[in-house]
């Protein structure tokens, strides 16, 4: 995911989380969070040299 990705999913997220004109939809929070956790994992490379 690239960092414009994680961007716009934080805006969204802090839109969904944050502001009042905005029906919260638990759903879509948790599916960012679970996007946003995956893209901070780091990638470990299996295998042997």
């Amino acid at each position: 995911m690239s960092d414009a990705e994680i961007e716009r999913r934080m805006v969204e997220l802090d839109r969904l989380l944050n502001d009042p004109e905005v029906r919260m939809d638990p759903h879509r929070v948790w599916a960012l969070l679970a996007e946003l956790s995956r893209a901070a994992q780091p990638v470990y490379l299996s295998g042997r040299a």
